[in-house]
């Protein structure tokens, strides 16, 4: 009589699994794992018979999660996690810091500072790859858009862990030129009488950027962007004014402060990931090195003029 043999998925096939759950894509999931399109469909195939379970729903626009997958990836990231601790636990040095990092950031931290320091991101941590996402909304931690962010405001419910960078100041700004030939500004009222420049209203991803009504409660823009770059153009180029981040606005010599010493505004950003991720040495590579970057800038950043 012989025993009926029994086919059990191992770590690789969860590793082509979050993946795909990660991404949606089997191309953008083989890039990741450095294979090829068919070789991670059929390994999805196989985890889903040996599983006898659908994990995920096929469509034009990729794979999506079924509810079974969406349980089972809890189960995968844990395993991860395990993995990446065993790893760290037996080795030292960068051979414990690669893979995949995927990191969702507001426009103007990325663009103005975070990217101005890629360089050196890359010298001390030659393993890993960084995908950086600065799509204007909150990117979903849960269903792995993003791995780690940098956020406006900590994270209110869910499993995941804040902590904060730190805080950032910001001011009226104008162009110099604009300012000279505009009427003056001697006090908040005064700024009733000038064009502004800021975010679309119903396309404020976060509470702390509405920034007017904090300026002066009868304020509305006359240009709307939900790009801080397309705003930051638009002041330079004296289309009006715009509450800028100094971090951002202080690199251009022909923006001047509006009312610097009446007008002030603080915000703050936040490191924002899943508990269970926190520990994963590449993710706790990238959050480090994050905070290191801005201690090293904390002046620029929080400068009142």
């Amino acid at each position: 009589m012989t025993q009926k043999h029994r086919t059990l998925f191992t770590w690789d096939d969860l590793q082509f699994f979050l993946a795909v759950a990660r991404t949606g894509q089997l191309s953008t999931a083989a890039r990741q794992l450095r294979s090829s399109h068919a070789t991670v469909a059929r390994r999805i195939d196989r985890l889903e018979f040996v599983l006898k379970v659908k994990l995920f729903e096929r469509n034009p626009r990729g794979y999506v999660l079924t509810n079974v997958g969406q349980r089972f990836i809890e189960t995968a990231e844990r395993m991860e996690t395990e993995t990446e601790r065993l790893q760290a636990d037996i080795s030292s040095g960068l051979t414990t810091l690669r893979g995949v990092v995927r990191l969702s950031a507001p426009e103007g931290f990325a663009n103005f500072f975070f990217t101005e320091r890629l360089t050196e991101f890359v010298a001390d941590h030659p393993n890993i790859s960084l995908e950086l996402v600065t799509i204007q909304q909150i990117m979903s931690l849960s269903r792995k858009e993003a791995d780690v962010a940098v956020a406006l405001d900590p994270s209110k419910a869910g499993p995941y862990v804040s902590e904060k960078i730190g805080d950032y100041s910001l001011h009226v700004y104008g162009a110099r030129s604009y300012l000279a030939d505009s009427a003056p500004i001697r006090r908040r009222d005064d700024l009733l009488d000038h064009p502004f420049i800021g975010y679309i209203e119903d396309m404020i991803f976060a509470p702390g950027l509405d920034y007017l009504g904090d300026v002066h409660h009868g304020l509305r823009a006359k240009f709307q962007s939900s790009s801080i770059f397309a705003q930051l153009t638009a002041t330079r180029n004296g289309l009006g004014l715009c509450v800028l981040p100094n971090f951002i606005a202080s690199k251009y010599p022909d923006l001047a402060i509006v009312l610097p010493d009446e007008v002030t505004l603080r915000r703050s950003y936040w490191l924002v990931c899943h508990r269970d991720l926190r520990d994963v040495p590449r993710i706790r590579s990238v959050a480090g090195f994050i905070a290191k970057a801005y201690q090293a800038n904390t002046q620029d950043f929080t400068r009142n003029s």
